[in-house]
């Protein structure tokens, strides 16, 4: 349910209201807006506790929300979420976010976050740990690659966003990150999302390869319901029977998860297509859909890279794909951070 306070009630009418909610054995999660505060309640299973909040002083209304997820929809919340993360923000604009598929070395990680610093961009992606489907690839540097991402962040200022693996090195990378990232393989690891949910960084919540658009937005409630509002969605292609990419890059998403929830949603072009020549056709597609922004792979030098080279950019093709950019971004009316 969502309990629509009217435009002037008072803060002690709003905490009365959310004492009240507590009392009934449910959890509140107070939604201020422009206008007015709504309150959503998750722990409900129907309408039957409708009257007793709807004749609260300051209660304008209160709605049974159909959606299965409660606190990720725009039933719930209308005003479309914009996340505030390091130097920028994520959701109002075009962020791009770019760095390597994995963290190898210090001096690679320091000067890609330089690189992309002197372009504009304020967000460095580079995985500690990483998972791979084959045992033998490599599986990162761990609690080293760590130290080199939080020595970018020192020295360049960047912003770090990084994947967590598993519930045990939840905390650790959370001291260095600024935006913790859950993997495809992992967006149905429940015990994962619960910790995350605690989390008080972004998380970025990358589609499942096979995943619905309701199995994914269910995964970020279990984020949303544990009290961390801040989720981006991931859009990163999914499984299917094509085989001249490595992805099927599902574009079509985008304005229906826009539709559906008030999630910043960004895209991953790298994954969706596992080919640099096609990353910067589906970079403009992708912005042109209405996405708030890129999640790309970069690397000085794609044919040395230790994980996924065959879907990084180099330095110059990163470039030219940013210039690329403006002119869709202009005519959108949308500003490329």
């Amino acid at each position: 349910m969502l309990v629509v306070m009217n435009a002037h009630a008072e803060q002690d009418q709003i905490d009365a209201v959310v004492e009240r909610i507590r009392e009934l054995g449910l959890v509140p999660h107070p939604i201020p807006g422009s206008t007015r505060t709504a309150i959503g309640i998750t722990g409900n299973r129907g309408p039957e506790n409708r009257d007793t909040l709807v004749m609260l002083p300051g209660v304008e209304d209160v709605i049974v929300v159909t959606a299965p997820y409660k606190l990720v929809s725009r039933e719930v919340h209308p005003e479309s979420t914009i996340i505030p993360v390091a130097d920028t923000e994520i959701g109002g604009g075009f962020t791009i976010i770019g760095g390597p598929c994995s963290v190898e070395n210090e001096e690679m990680i320091i000067g890609t976050a330089r690189f992309l610093i002197e372009r504009g961009v304020k967000l460095l992606r580079g995985g500690a740990y990483k998972p791979r489907t084959s045992p033998y690839s490599f599986q990162g540097l761990g609690e080293e690659g760590l130290k080199y991402l939080a020595k970018a962040r020192e020295e360049t200022g960047i912003g770090i966003v990084t994947e967590v693996m598993d519930v045990e090195s939840a905390a650790r990378i959370e001291d260095v990150a600024d935006v913790l990232q859950v993997g495809t393989r992992n967006m149905q690891n429940y015990p994962l999302l619960r910790r995350l949910s605690k989390a008080n960084k972004p998380i970025l919540l990358k589609r499942g390869m096979a995943a619905t658009v309701d199995e994914w937005l269910m995964a970020a409630e279990y984020i949303l319901s544990g009290g961390n509002y801040q989720v981006i969605l991931c859009e990163r292609g999914v499984r299917t029977f094509a085989d001249h990419t490595r992805n099927t890059l599902d574009l079509s998403i985008i304005p229906v998860v826009k539709h559906l929830s008030h999630l910043p949603v960004i895209v991953d072009p790298s994954h969706g297509t596992g080919k640099a020549e096609y990353v910067p056709a589906m970079s403009m597609a992708a912005l042109a859909a209405g996405a708030h922004g890129l999640l790309v792979e970069v690397h000085p030098e794609p044919e040395r890279a230790m994980s996924d080279g065959m879907q990084s950019l180099d330095f110059d093709t990163f470039t030219k794909m940013q210039q690329s950019l403006k002119p869709v971004a202009a005519a959108l009316g949308v500003e490329i951070r």
